[in-house]
């Protein structure tokens, strides 16, 4: 599609709050896309979104999506368990994808969604189908660390430090979803910041906190890069006070690290008060929007997005592969393979 005074048509399929979001922002701020259609298995959150999107349709089967001659690209946000199948589905059907974050929860499901683009690709000459939202690397904060690392401001990289904590976690999380859907931003992230891949990691917890019950809430995990880097990163769920994501690069000449998240500083009564945003939607809207235009963008020129691909969603679900394993066998040092060993078989 060439043109920018044809609109990519884009279907979303999830419409809770992350695709409810995509949509608002695919159709208010992003120039050259409209959404069209809009899938969820619960009717009135679809109608809901669809309120965002004057004239898209709604459905409750992804595959009509998939399908559908008025849809030209597929934005997916829906449950972490079914973005193997549906990107698989959208690759199948030729159609540009963008899998929200993780591509899927095991490297496994991972490689199977590398294994189908390859194919789709040596079918046929084409750009790159797949895309995965990581959107950190949109985020203007972290593009301009990436740029001072790169250009030396903190000397040689010895050590990062990340932490992800949220206001409260979602129903019916576990350990392992701690890892796959929160740290796994994480993954991305390092080996985007550094250029090195992570070559081992470990997991690693306190006692058991009163709150809440059924989950290891905090945990952090050790990584360690091709380059000898250390890394640290702390996912807690159930932080309380604010949506709070922080990182560090230590080197051997200074430290370069992201600014506070928080939109306001107030002075009053000899007291200083930082705010916290509710979630992530605020922190990272700006992230969410160029990330998106970008993905348009790229659908528009026939190129390859800018957006993490699908081997680098399979990186780093390799890496929480190898976190959970070490979660499961008391916090030993697991080996992480590179991705081709993934996608053999």
């Amino acid at each position: 599609m060439g043109r920018r005074d044809v609109s990519v048509r884009v279907g979303v399929i999830g419409a809770g709050i992350m695709g409810a979001d995509h949509v608002r922002t695919v159709q208010r701020s992003v120039i050259g896309a409209t959404v069209t259609m809009i899938a969820d298995l619960d009717a009135g959150r679809a109608s809901a979104a669809a309120n965002l999107a004057p004239g898209a349709a709604t459905t409750s089967d992804p595959a009509e999506v998939i399908g559908s001659h008025e849809v030209d690209a597929v934005v997916i946000a829906s449950h972490d368990s079914t973005h193997a199948d549906l990107a698989v589905a959208a690759v199948r059907s030729g159609k540009p994808v963008m899998c929200e974050k993780p591509l899927a929860p095991t490297s496994p499901e991972c490689a199977r969604v590398v294994r189908a683009e390859d194919q789709a690709l040596a079918a046929e000459r084409r750009a790159p189908l797949v895309s995965v939202g990581f959107m950190r690397r949109f985020d203007p904060g972290y593009q301009e660390m990436r740029a001072a690392v790169a250009a030396g401001a903190c000397g040689v990289p010895l050590m990062v430090h990340c932490f992800a904590r949220g206001v409260r976690s979602v129903a019916g999380s576990t350990s392992e979803f701690g890892v796959t859907n929160s740290a796994v931003h994480e993954f991305d992230v390092v080996p985007w910041l550094l250029g090195q891949p992570v070559v081992s990691a470990s997991w690693h917890s306190p006692r058991i906190s009163a709150m809440p019950a059924g989950f290891q809430d905090p945990q952090l995990m050790l990584l360690h890069t091709a380059g000898g880097v250390l890394v640290t990163v702390e996912i807690l769920l159930n932080a309380r006070y604010g949506y709070d994501i922080r990182c560090e690069v230590i080197g051997d000449r200074g430290s370069v690290a992201l600014s506070h998240g928080g939109h306001i500083v107030i002075d009053s009564e000899r007291t200083r008060a930082r705010s916290y945003p509710p979630d992530w939607r605020l922190r990272f809207a700006d992230a969410y929007r160029l990330e998106l235009q970008e993905w348009v963008d790229a659908i528009h020129d026939g190129r390859a997005s800018a957006l993490a691909s699908a081997r680098d969603g399979l990186a780093a679900g390799i890496i929480a592969d190898a976190v959970i394993t070490s979660m499961r066998q008391g916090g030993r040092t697991v080996p992480v393979p590179p991705c081709s060993e993934s996608l053999v078989g």
